[in-house]
């Protein structure tokens, strides 16, 4: 199936938010989420470069593999911090360089909260400004996974709280079309 196949039979939210619970500490969750060294276990592998501060850049570069990439061979999303508030909040303006078509989507807004429930877990939140880019928004929201797009945000936050409460990352491709 062809991005344009996607757009054409999908409605693409604006903003998309998933949440998870999570039974490990904050700053567990928050190295997980901001170190290099976690990234590459969880999700689709990419690895995670952020700039610990506002301003700071933000890289993700491709996972291991082939896989197309449009401009620069190695990265997938190249973005600047806009929050940083350890060990409760991060975010970021990103743009998405996978291939021409993500890469003609327009910088989105990024967000990741964590809030301390007060009985040894944390609700992980994750809030993606969208707005105007409407394949960005269908390919994040795991909606295509069977059609081998790769699981989005459902799918990657399900892998961290695997990985986070067993030691052990869910089985699936790390690789998305």
């Amino acid at each position: 199936m062809s991005f344009e196949d996607v757009l054409a039979r999908a409605r693409p939210e604006t903003t998309q938010i998933h949440r998870v619970i999570i039974a490990a500490p904050a700053e567990r969750i928050w190295e997980a989420i901001t170190h290099p060294d976690w990234t590459v276990r969880y999700g689709f592998g990419g690895r995670s470069v952020i700039e610990p501060r506002i301003g700071g850049a933000f890289t993700v570069f491709a996972p291991t593999g082939p896989r197309p990439i449009d401009s620069e061979p190695d990265i997938l999303i190249r973005g600047t911090v806009t929050d940083y508030d350890p060990p409760t909040l991060w975010g970021a303006r990103i743009r998405f360089l996978g291939d021409e078509q993500l890469a003609a989507q327009p910088e989105t807004y990024l967000r990741y909260e964590i809030r301390d429930r007060g009985d040894g877990t944390c609700a992980l939140t994750v809030i993606h400004d969208v707005a105007g880019a409407p394949l960005i928004s269908i390919i994040i929201s795991g909606d295509l996974e069977p059609e081998g797009f790769g699981g989005g945000y459902p799918f990657m936050l399900s892998d961290l709280k695997s990985l986070l409460e067993t030691g052990r990352s869910l089985p699936a491709s790390r690789h998305i079309r």
